[in-house]
């Protein structure tokens, strides 16, 4: 994992719900991706410096969510298709935007190439050029 995780102690917010909050934001950010791979419980926890049942339960929630998958030898991963926040999707497509425009494609042919995968036909917008 390459994101790092904080957990107040003096929050009232409980420590297993701080971390479901912060792997999600760093799901929602792109910190983290589909296949990135979580500390294991134990080795989380002492990091954190919680009980191995307070990590386990995060996770527990977080799987509950469909943000992360639990396999036993590849370890905890984010899923594919994890729920993405209004943010996030909001900065992918001003990313979009900004790389369609970079490359010289008009409004019409980006909203093509969305459409296109919106609907899951995989053949190729026609775009001018």
């Amino acid at each position: 994992m390459t994101a790092a995780l904080e957990v107040d102690l003096t929050s009232s917010v409980p420590a297993y719900e701080q971390i479901r909050q912060g792997v999600v934001a760093h799901v929602a950010a792109g910190r983290l991706r589909p296949g990135d791979r979580l500390p294991t419980i134990r080795t989380l926890a002492t990091d954190l410096g919680l009980a191995p049942g307070t990590v386990a339960r995060a996770f527990r929630e977080l799987e509950a969510a469909g943000v992360v998958v639990t396999r036993r030898r590849a370890g905890t991963v984010v899923a594919a298709g994890a729920p993405v926040s209004v943010d996030g999707a909001r900065r992918a497509a001003r990313q979009y935007v900004e790389r369609v425009r970079a490359a010289g494609l008009g409004d019409e042919e980006a909203l093509a190439l969305v459409r296109s995968e919106l609907l899951g036909a995989y053949a190729e917008p026609t775009v001018r050029g």
